[in-house]
């Protein structure tokens, strides 16, 4: 069920922000300031964009029944450490993404995508700390 709630979420989004991942970023290097300087090469955005791709794929994956996204978190985990990014810094990004999704949708946010989200992001280990 969780999975064709978030499916529904991402259509709506769909909708209305064809590209959240500037969105995305820019609170994260609000909350984070110091990661902005880990994207200087990224001068098109592909980094941002392929990370929201996965992160939507892991999130679809974990809704579904979790073959393999805990596991790719939890190893990027590892990964975004060897470049430079603090494990605190990696595990708010799930958390960003939900907070401009539910910013973007607004009074369209329901809790069962409350819920839904909230159930997902608690099978990886630290993304609701």
């Amino acid at each position: 069920m969780d999975v064709q709630i978030l499916t529904q979420c991402l259509e709506l989004m769909g909708e209305r922000c064809a590209d959240p991942a500037p969105l995305v970023f820019q609170r994260l290097f609000a909350e984070n300031p110091a990661a902005e300087a880990l994207f200087v090469r990224d001068t098109a955005g592909l980094v941002r964009g392929e990370m929201m791709a996965v992160t939507m794929e892991a999130l679809l994956d974990c809704a579904a029944g979790d073959a393999y996204a805990v596991n790719l978190v939890e190893i990027e985990r590892v990964n975004h450490e060897g470049m430079g990014v603090s494990p605190e810094v990696f595990d708010t990004f799930f958390r960003v993404v939900m907070a401009v999704f539910q910013d973007i949708l607004g009074p369209d946010w329901t809790n069962e995508m409350d819920g839904a989200w909230r159930r997902v992001l608690g099978k990886f280990p630290h993304a609701l700390a």
